[in-house]
C-alpha cells in the first residue's frame, strides 16, 4: 500500500470537531498530553499515540462498554493463534521455549489490531495516518484496513492481482465488500477465545446465501447435495493460491526485525480434514502451506520448534478466489481420475512427511475410492 504523506497522517479535518459523538472529547482526555503547557516538548510528554491499542476499556468502554467486552478476546486483538501453533510445536525445556516466545512476540505481533487502527487510522503495520483527517468510521474502508494487513493472499487473490488469476467472482460480478460476509459480531468476537479463525462463532458460510443449494434448486444440485458434506465448496469452487515456504525471523546489522521466505508459489491441493467438527463436516478440504520451518527460530535459539510435527504445514484454507467454473469442476473425472489437485505423499516436501500425515491423501483414498464410498 502507498504510504501517506506526513500531512496527510496527522490532519485533522474541521468536520472531526463538528462530530456530535467524538469530536466534542477533548484530545487529551484520550491521547493525554498537557494543553495548558506553551512549551511543544514538555505539552506532549507522555501522549499515546493510540490510546485503544492498550486502553480501549478506558477510553472506548464508556460508551461501546459490549463491543470493548468482546473485542479483548477477538482474534486481532489477541492473536492467539500465532501464540497457540508456535507453542505447540516449540521445544519443552522452558529456556528454550522463553526465546521462541520472545522471538515469536517481537516478529508475529506487528498485525495487531486496535479499535483506532480499523475505524480511525490506517493500521501500524503499513504506516498508520488517519482515514478520514480523524473521523471514526463506523466500516472500515477495506483496501486501507482490512487488506492493508491481508494483502499478500486475501487481496490478491480476491481481486485478481496474482498472474493468471481470475478476481473472485465476488468481486468481479457483485463488487462485494469484506463486510457483506464478514460481519462486526464476528471481527469483534463474543468474549470467547477461539483458537484460530475457524473455531468462532459468526463466521461467515456459503450457504448463508447459497440456499438453493440446500433447496435444491441451485444448477447442478445433485452433484452439489452428493458432495456438500463429502468436500469443501472450496474444493470444487476454489483456483489456485499462494502458497508460502520456510520462513526465518532475524534481525539486521542494524538491529531491525525483518523475515525471508525462502519461496512462494501458486498451488491447489485438496487433503483431508484432520479438523472434524460440527461446523465443518467435509472429510475433503482445500489445503494452503503455511511458511513455518523447523528452523524458522534459528537466529535466536537453536532446535526452538523441537516439536515441529505437532501440526501439519499444510492447514485448512478457504481462499478468497472463488470461481463458478473451475478447472475441477468442469467435468466429473477431473477431481475422480486426476490426483494432482491432491496431497499426495509425493508433494509433501523432505521433513515434513511426519507433520502432515493427517492431511496427506494416501492412494487408497485418491478418487476412484471417494466414487464408491459415495453413497
Amino acid at each position: 500500500m502507498e504510504p501517506l504523506a506526513l500531512h496527510e497522517k496527522i490532519f485533522v479535518a474541521p468536520a472531526f470537531l463538528q462530530d456530535e459523538n467524538h469530536g466534542q472529547i477533548a484530545c487529551q482526555d484520550c491521547h493525554g498530553g498537557d494543553p495548558a503547557d506553551s512549551d511543544l516538548s514538555t505539552a506532549h510528554a507522555g501522549v499515546v499515540r493510540d490510546p485503544t491499542i492498550r486502553g480501549a476499556k478506558d477510553v472506548c468502554g464508556d460508551c461501546h462498554p459490549d463491543i470493548v467486552m468482546r473485542a479483548t478476546t477477538s482474534l486481532h486483538v489477541t492473536l492467539e493463534p500465532f501464540a497457540r501453533m508456535i507453542g505447540e510445536r516449540a521445544a519443552a525445556e522452558p529456556e528454550v521455549r522463553a526465546e521462541v516466545t520472545a522471538a515469536r512476540k517481537a516478529h508475529c505481533g506487528q498485525c495487531h489490531a486496535s479499535c483506532g487502527q480499523c475505524h480511525v487510522a490506517r493500521p501500524a503495520y503499513v504506516g498508520g495516518g488517519f482515514l478520514a483527517g480523524h473521523l471514526f468510521l463506523k466500516t472500515p474502508p477495506m483496501r486501507e484496513v482490512c487488506t492493508a494487513c491481508h494483502g499478500s493472499r486475501v487481496e490478491n487473490e480476491f481481486f485478481g492481482k496474482n498472474p493468471g488469476a481470475p478476481p473472485d467472482v465476488h468481486w468481479r460480478k457483485r463488487f462485494m465488500r469484506c463486510v457483506d460476509c464478514h460481519s462486526g459480531q464476528e471481527m469483534h468476537g463474543n468474549g470467547l477465545s477461539p483458537q484460530d479463525r475457524y473455531d468462532k462463532r459468526d463466521v461467515p458460510a456459503c450457504l448463508d446465501c447459497h440456499q438453493d443449494i440446500i433447496e435444491g434448486s441451485a444448477p447442478n444440485a445433485e452433484q452439489h447435495l452428493a458432495h456438500m458434506h463429502r468436500v469443501s465448496c472450496q474444493a470444487c469452487h476454489s483456483v489456485a493460491y499462494k502458497n508460502c515456504y520456510n520462513c526465518h525471523f532475524a534481525l539486521d546489522g542494524n538491529g531491525f526485525k525483518y523475515f525471508k521466505n525462502e519461496r512462494s508459489e501458486m498451488d491447489f491441493a485438496i487433503g483431508r480434514n484432520h479438523r472434524l467438527s460440527k461446523d465443518r463436516l467435509q472429510e475433503y478440504v482445500v489445503l494452503r502451506h503455511v511458511p513455518v520451518a523447523w528452523d524458522s527460530f534459528s537466529f535466536y535459539v537453536a532446535n526452538g520448534l523441537q516439536a515441529f510435527d505437532a501440526l501439519p504445514t499444510w492447514k485448512l484454507a478457504t481462499p478468497h478466489n472463488i470461481q463458478r467454473r473451475t478447472p475441477q469442476n468442469a467435468q466429473c473425472s477431473n477431481c475422480h481420475g486426476d490426483k494432482t489437485l491432491f496431497l499426495t505423499p509425493d508433494r509433501v516436501a523432505a521433513g515434513e512427511a511426519g507433520a502432515n500425515a493427517p492431511v496427506v491423501v494416501s492412494s487408497e483414498l485418491l478418487p476412484a475410492a471417494l466414487e464408491e464410498k459415495r453413497p
